[in-house]
């Protein structure tokens, strides 16, 4: 069994922190993207969300934040299924880090508490209480084009957080990095993700990132999206990403996760 750093189920009253979603289903005019998906993410759960290219994941990550209406279904983040309501309590990541050139990494990772009103100072001063534990101790004052491609991640994702919603959607937030750093990079979310008990949407093509970090993977069809197969991961996520991918468990779930896309894809 994986062995996570997560600890359990969080306190039912924070359930600002709960997604549901039923009966889903979504169309671009004439093309059908999901066909039909219910889902339920817990306060604090970590959920995958896996399936072949094109067959609508983002556009899921989009209706969930209340960007695109559905055709049918309803949506509800933390009780709201009022898509403003919705945006409110989502903070998305897409999958571009779209850093501000001009911004230095910490007014970057500041911006959602300037927009909302903070000072220069006050904004400053609370997103750069985070580089350090993120691995970017230093770097507060460097500019997005002198950073490496694994600290912008850390940067977008630290001004995702800095938005103070209760639930990340994440949108392929690794797809741009070479195969070390992407590594690197899920071991440092793994960590993260424990102690901040955010409610997390993960939407990525890599069936093993996904089985990593998550506690569920949902494996989707391909177009119009439906759930193929749900898998639970169970047990607390593994400090040593390499000893997790490499264990039989894991192996197993990634066989279950692989054929379940391929046989989705017909």
């Amino acid at each position: 069994m994986l062995t996570r750093l997560r600890e359990g189920t969080p306190d039912a009253a924070v359930d600002g922190r709960r997604v549901r979603v039923s009966g889903l289903s979504h169309s671009y005019g004439e093309l059908r993207t999901i066909g039909q998906i219910d889902l339920e993410v817990e306060p604090g759960e970590v959920i995958g969300i896996v399936g072949p290219s094109g067959c609508g994941k983002t556009t899921l990550l989009e209706l969930l934040a209340g960007l695109r209406p559905p055709d049918t279904g309803a949506i509800s983040v933390g009780g709201h299924s009022d898509p403003a309501a919705r945006l409110d309590a989502c903070a998305y990541m897409p999958q571009r880090d779209l850093l501000l050139p001009w911004l230095s990494a910490v007014d970057n990772a500041a911006l959602a508490l300037r927009m909302a009103g903070a000072s220069k100072s006050e904004a400053r001063a609370k997103a750069g209480g985070y580089f350090e534990r993120l691995g970017l101790s230093g770097f507060e004052a460097t500019r997005p084009g002198e950073l490496s491609g694994g600290m912008r991640q850390r940067v977008a994702f630290l001004r995702t957080v800095m938005a103070g919603r209760p639930v990340l959607l994440l949108d392929e937030p690794f797809a741009s990095l070479d195969a070390i750093t992407r590594a690197e990079m899920q071991s440092w979310l793994a960590g993260v993700l424990g102690p901040d008990r955010h409610t997390v949407v993960l939407v990525t093509h890599d069936v093993e990132e996904a089985l990593y970090l998550s506690d569920r993977v949902l494996v989707l069809t391909a177009r119009p999206a439906t759930v193929a197969d749900r898998i639970e991961i169970g047990g607390p996520r593994a400090a040593d990403r390499a000893a997790a991918v490499t264990s039989p468990e894991f192996a197993r779930l990634k066989e279950r996760a692989l054929r379940s896309l391929i046989e989705g894809a017909r």
